[in-house]
């Protein structure tokens, strides 16, 4: 029996993933195996060059690396038939709420102001600027990681939120959806984390508009993708004293250029988009199985809507 062919195509990030071998199909690697790409059956990426996949002309699905698929639908000539497979861990999603839960009570315990008092050898006993229960977590986007990650804050005491296109039901958790209800969940937001898929529509979310509907004193997280910030208006929003902080973990250009003022920014925290990483015997067995599916006839889960990007 002729096995399906599988198209890898990553990056030296995925170290491992080059070797791999799958017993439902043969793997080519792009870049180091010759192929014809009217052959290739299936493809798994994390962003694959524009027009890449176009030209494997048989592609039964793709495979996306990661639970955002914008790498994938950016490129224009998606073939938009074909289904995309985005990755949903448990794992990664328990990786990310820890993340997101950690920056936040670091933020509301105010740790970075005792770590400066250590450093300096000085005793300051200061009190939490707002209880919890005044204190307002917002999630722009309430996915799997949100929603895994909300009901947490809620059970600590938490008043939480969300904005997303379509309203939610979650216990405990005040929704907003809509471009109309934007700027009254922002205002209401001490804390914001943004969780949000990619789209035409969400780029560029995080700006100056989004920050100065921010009460002031405000806080930002960015888990998401880093095509959501316009960094320049965070910098200015930061030195301007209407926002506290920021965590960010995604930018613009990675890696973040040494020259990015946010590098030495007193009230920024950077991570290298580490929240959470695939581990590459997982993201093997995913394929693995969704392989499977296709030739079984079936549909694998977290099959991505290629209008909604998610």
């Amino acid at each position: 029996m002729v096995k399906p062919r599988l198209l890898m195509i990553v990056s030296p990030k995925w170290k491992g993933l080059g070797d791999a071998r799958l017993d439902n199909a043969e793997v080519v690697v792009e870049g180091r195996d010759a192929y014809d790409p009217g052959g290739i059956d299936y493809v798994m990426s994390f962003t694959p060059p524009p027009g890449k996949l176009a030209s494997l002309t048989s592609l039964k699905a793709a495979f996306c690396l990661g639970a955002g698929v914008d790498g994938f639908l950016s490129d224009p000539d998606y073939p938009r038939q074909v289904p995309l497979v985005r990755f949903v861990d448990p794992t990664l999603s328990r990786e990310m709420a820890q993340f997101v839960l950690m920056h936040v009570l670091i933020q509301h315990r105010r740790q970075r102001f005792f770590d400066a008092a250590q450093r300096a050898g000085e005793w300051r006993q200061e009190t939490l600027p707002r209880r919890t229960e005044d204190t307002r977590v917002g999630f722009l986007g309430l996915g799997e990681i949100g929603r895994f990650t909300a009901p947490k804050l809620i059970e600590l005491g938490f008043p939480v939120s969300s904005w997303t296109a379509h309203r939610k039901s979650l216990p405990g958790l005040k929704s907003f959806a809509g471009d109309e209800e934007l700027n009254a969940f922002l205002g209401q937001t001490d804390i914001l984390v943004c969780l949000l898929s990619l789209t035409r529509r969400t780029a560029g979310i995080l700006n100056t508009d989004a920050f100065a509907a921010l009460p002031p004193g405000a806080f930002v997280i960015n888990a998401a993708r880093g095509a959501h910030l316009i960094e320049a208006d965070l910098v200015a929003a930061l030195e301007a004293g209407h926002l506290a902080g920021a965590v960010l973990d995604v930018f613009q250009a990675e890696p973040l250029p040494a020259a990015s003022p946010l590098w030495h920014h007193p009230n920024v925290t950077i991570t290298p988009h580490i929240a959470a990483v695939s581990q590459p015997g997982v993201v093997l067995r995913f394929v693995r199985d969704g392989i499977a599916a296709f030739e079984r006839g079936e549909k694998p889960v977290n099959i991505v809507d290629v209008d909604a990007a998610y």
